[in-house]
Parts: structure tokens; C-alpha cells; sequence
């Protein structure tokens, strides 16, 4: 049986701390833990052995710290050495039923724009130590203690490049539910719902009471199966030794607590040992087991803030965008990002919820700059951003180094187009705009722009992409050429409000293109496409007449 048939659908439990026991056994300071699959491995194999006695589903290799720049020279025998010990022990408790798990710590080092570690230098090195793990025979990739969302992003799509493991993510919140780099509940779990991961959760830095309000939130907003692996209380120093505060007892019986906040698997990091998990399982496992809900929530992230479309209207702010913008066009071939990011600041000041990215010139290489401009506006802007392109490989460049969950514009219900867009989405994650256009162009009636969303939300569900990470566009065309176009756009958004149960999008001052007075006629239309179900609004937020109406509404 596969980890992923049990996960979600009865207890599973994971083992404790091992870099704590192996300091107890002799790990001298400064010492890599790792280094000892090779010079103890009898000291290994009996502590993967005990875990696997104390009852445990999941056992951690000796493999935390394992990559090449700790292990430039004998990577391959540290990792293959740890697995074997894993699989050993297994063996030799009779618990062949149970899994061995590639443990995948941070990699010490910060990752840019923060630190000096390029993203994909960072892929690089998980891959390695995963291909090798997986050689090996790990039946899961356990990535851990991630205390940096864009590391953690590195991590999995590392392992989705390098093997078909499950994979499992746990990171590491200070008790005000804060990431190291800001990252929150919300803005983690829909990252990392995005990149399809198989469970997700928090580990380590805190013990089971000071987690109890993360957890609360991760069963909140979470519809994966969620894993709470806490230290043995806070750890304090005792004659020069660090000791936690919690025994066995203690942590079974907080567990059992948190076992009934409907989450679905549970094990230890530092400080607990194979008593804690084995008084934690005989507490456990008799609790009643409460499978995961689907949240079906449509929700786009940062490294730090998450926006969820459909409680309220979103704004999202169209200033970076060179279409009718002499000024932006000359930046986009001058390469003056300083420009792009003071019209990103501008929107946010001003309101904005989320950013449309788009830097599209015939004359420039299009996904260079578009990873530029997505990389340098994450590291001063914490708004999230929508990713508008209908080059592909910008487009890919744009959603591998995002640093959360982005919006993307666009795909149409063309199927040369959805086969182009839908794999990345299934890949990277992402709110995906669905224009009501096909192959036999844009629709004249309402009934025909339904008729192609309905084609875009079966063909997601194909790959795996679920109706709430779809938004509709109804679609705006100027009233210069035909009067009628608005109420036809209108209807739109009203049925994809009240049939279709979904989510809509416009691009608001398309309506008066070829126009005077466009800022009557824009605002005015604006507040009409609010009353009429309009979830996701592109304007300028700087103008004041369209924030009224925006206001106004609300």
C-alpha cells in the first residue's frame, strides 16, 4: 500500500527527534549528524529501529542536513547509507507495512533575494539528494523545518522533477504563526496546495501548546491531509545541556488534544524521543479520525499575504502593462525595472490587491524580462501578482520563480491554448483567468460566452485543476463599436455569478475604448459589473473616480 491511500483517511504517524538523541549518544558540537550513517551505523539503525517499534507509519532517514554543499565529496554514500539503515531497521522490527521517508531539511543557506542562493541553484541541490534517495528506495520525500516558503517551493518541485514520491512539507511558524521570511498560514498552504503536494503541515521551533493556533488555522484553510510533528515543549539549558520540558506522558496527552482538531497525522521533532511517540500513538490512534474537507476556496499569495477572490471584489492594478504606455514601452526596452516597480508601489499605495504583470514587446526577449520584472517586484512588494502573457515560456519562467501562489492571464477556451496553460497550472499552481473566447472567436450573446466557460472548467478538471481556481472573463468590449456589447457582458458575469457558481474577471476600461469622457463611462460600468457578480476587477487603481465607485460599492 502507498503512503497516499492511508494519508487522509486514517491516523498516520510519523517518528520524533533524531539530531537531540544522537547529541544524547555522543554527537559532539559542530559535528554533521549525517556523518555518522558511516561511523555509527549501528547507532542508526537501532534508533530508526526503535521508531519503528514505538508503532510509528513514517520513519525519517539520516538525511536532514544531506546535500552537496555540506557533502561535496561523498553525497551518494551518506544518502544510499541512510536509507539502507531505514529499510535495515524496518526489517528488523517486522514492520514491512510501514514507510521509510527522505528527510530534506533547509539547505543552511538564504535563498535570493534575501541571501546569495539562486532559486534554481537550489532546485539543483535537492534534486541531487533526492535522485539519490529514491534510487535508494525511499518510499516518500519528507521535506522539513522550512522556515522560507520559496525554499520549501525549491524543495518540492525538486522532488516532482526527480521522482513520483509522495511528497510531504512541514513548515516552521514562531508562535505569532510567522514564517522567518513572513510567510503565513494562508499564504503557505495555498503555495503548496498549488504545487499539488500530498500532505502539508507544521514541525519543530514550537511545541504542541504554542502550536495549537497555527494548527487551528491549517484546519481552517487546509483541504490537504495535515501533519503536526511539535518539539518536546521549549527547550532550556541545564549544566551546559539542552533539555525540553514536556515527558512522555505529558506529550501524549497534548497530542491527543491536538488529535481532535481535525488533523490527520502526528508524530514528534526535537526533544521527543520513541517513549514520547509511543505514549502518543497508544493515545491517538484511539481517537476518533475526522477525513480532510475540501475548502474550495479561490485564493491567489505572496511570500506573506494571501487574497481570497470571492468574499469581496479584488482590485488588480493594470499599471504594469505597456499596451497605449509610450513611457512603460521605453522602460521595457531600456531595462529600467527601477520604473516597473515605482508603478507597482504606486498601485499598492493606492489600493490594489493584487498586480498584473505583463511585458510583452515584440522587440525583447519577453521571458527574460519577465523573470526579471516577477523576481525584482517579489523582493520589494508583498502584494501577490497575476502573471499576464500569451507567451508560454514567459509565462513558465513567471510561475517557477514565484514566490507563492499567482494569478495567471490567460488561457481561452481555444484547446490548443488550454493545452499550453493547463499543464503549467497543474504543475506550478495558480488562478487561472479563462477568457469566453474559442476557436470560433468571441461569442455576440451571453449564452455562447457560458457555453465557453463551461468548456474551460471541464477541460481544468481533466488536469486536475478544480472549478475554484478558475476565473471567467465575460469579457469587455467597447460600447463605440456596438451599444449593446456592455449588457451582453453584464449577463455574462450575472450567470457565471448565479449558474455556473463561479468566479469572474474583467478588464474594466476596455468598455469605453475609443471614447472621450472614458472615466465617466468606466466607473459607472465599473459599479454596474459589481451589482452584477464581478469578482476580479483589472484598473487603474490611481484613479480616483474608479476607487470611489469601488468604495462606494462596498
Amino acid at each position: 500500500m502507498k503512503l497516499t491511500e492511508r494519508l487522509g483517511k486514517e491516523w498516520v504517524f510519523f517518528d520524533g527527534g533524531m539530531g537531540t538523541i544522537l547529541q544524547a549518544h555522543g554527537l559532539k558540537a559542530g559535528e554533521l549528524p549525517e556523518t555518522w550513517n558511516l561511523s555509527h551505523p549501528d547507532e542508526i539503525i537501532a534508533l530508526n529501529r526503535s521508531y519503528f517499534e514505538a508503532g510509528c507509519d513514517v520513519v525519517n532517514t539520516n538525511t536532514f542536513g544531506a546535500n552537496a554543499l555540506k557533502y561535496p565529496d561523498n553525497l551518494r554514500e551518506i544518502v544510499e547509507a541512510a536509507v539502507s539503515h531505514a529499510k535495515t531497521a524496518r526489517s528488523l522490527a517486522g514492520r514491512e507495512e510501514a514507510f521509510v521517508a527522505l528527510d530534506i531539511g533547509p539547505t543552511g543557506k538564504l535563498l535570493q533575494p534575501m541571501g546569495d542562493l539562486p532559486f534554481e541553484r537550489a532546485v539543483e541541490l535537492f534534486s541531487e539528494t533526492i535522485r539519490i534517495g529514491a534510487a535508494a528506495g525511499a518510499d516518500l520525500v519528507l521535506i522539513e523545518t522550512m522556515s522560507d516558503s520559496y525554499e520549501a517551493k525549491a524543495a518540492v518541485l525538486a522532488a516532482k522533477e526527480s521522482c513520483d514520491l509522495p511528497v510531504v512539507v512541514t513548515t516552521i511558524f514562531d508562535e505569532k504563526g510567522k514564517l522567518l521570511t513572513g510567510g503565513t498560514v494562508d499564504s503557505v498552504v495555498a503555495m503548496l496546495e498549488g504545487l499539488r503536494v500530498d500532505a502539508l503541515g507544521v514541525n519543530c521551533g514550537l511545541g504542541p501548546v504554542q502550536m495549537k493556533l497555527i494548527i487551528k488555522r491549517l484546519t481552517e484553510v487546509s483541504s490537504l491531509p495535515i501533519v503536526v510533528n511539535p518539539n518536546a515543549g521549549l527547550p532550556r539549558s541545564e549544566n551546559g545541556t539542552t533539555v525540553f520540558d514536556i515527558d512522555a506522558e505529558e506529550f501524549a496527552t497534548l497530542m491527543g488534544e491536538i488529535a481532535g482538531m481535525g488533523v490527520h497525522a502526528l508524530g514528534g521533532c526535537c526533544g521527543t524521543t520513541p517513549a514520547h511517540i509511543s505514549k502518543m500513538i497508544e493515545v491517538c490512534r484511539k481517537k476518533p479520525f475526522a477525513a480532510p474537507v475540501p475548502k474550495h476556496r479561490t485564493v491567489v499569495s505572496s511570500f506573506s499575504q494571501t487574497v481570497e477572490i470571492g468574499p469581496k471584489p479584488v482590485i488588480i492594478g493594470e499599471r504594469i502593462n505597456p499596451t497605449g504606455k509610450s513611457r512603460f514601452k521605453a522602460a521595457l526596452r531600456e531595462n529600467n525595472i527601477e520604473y516597473i516597480l515605482g508603478e507597482g508601489m504606486a498601485q499598492e499605495d493606492s489600493g490594489a490587491h493584487i498586480l498584473d504583470v505583463n511585458v510583452g514587446l515584440p522587440e525583447i526577449d519577453e521571458p527574460a524580462m519577465m523573470e526579471r520584472v516577477v523576481t525584482r517586484l517579489q523582493s520589494v512588494i508583498a502584494l501577490p501578482l497575476q502573471i499576464d502573457t500569451s507567451n508560454t515560456e514567459a509565462m513558465e519562467r513567471g510561475m517557477r520563480l514565484y514566490n507563492g501562489k499567482p494569478m495567471i492571464n490567460s488561457v481561452s477556451g481555444k484547446m490548443e491554448s488550454m493545452e499550453a496553460v493547463f499543464p503549467l497550472v497543474r504543475k506550478y499552481g495558480g488562478v487561472v483567468v479563462g477568457l469566453a473566447l474559442d476557436e470560433n472567436g468571441i461569442p455576440a450573446t451571453a449564452e455562447g460566452r457560458i457555453q465557453v466557460a463551461r468548456k474551460i472548467y471541464e477541460t481544468a478538471e481533466k488536469y486536475g485543476i478544480p472549478h475554484e481556481d478558475i476565473v471567467i472573463d465575460g469579457l469587455a468590449m467597447t460600447i463605440s463599436s456596438d451599444s449593446g456589447s456592455a449588457l451582453v457582458t453584464l449577463e455574462t458575469l450575472r450567470r457565471v455569478r448565479d449558474e455556473l457558481h463561479g468566479h469572474s474577471i474583467l478588464g474594466v476600461s476596455n468598455i469605453s475604448f475609443g471614447l472621450p469622457q472614458r472615466e465617466i463611462v468606466n466607473s459607472n460600468f465599473f459599479t454596474m459589473a459589481l451589482q452584477s457578480g464581478l469578482s476580479c476587477a483589472i484598473i487603474n487603481p490611481n484613479m480616483d473616480a474608479m476607487m470611489r465607485s469601488y468604495r462606494a460599492y462596498l
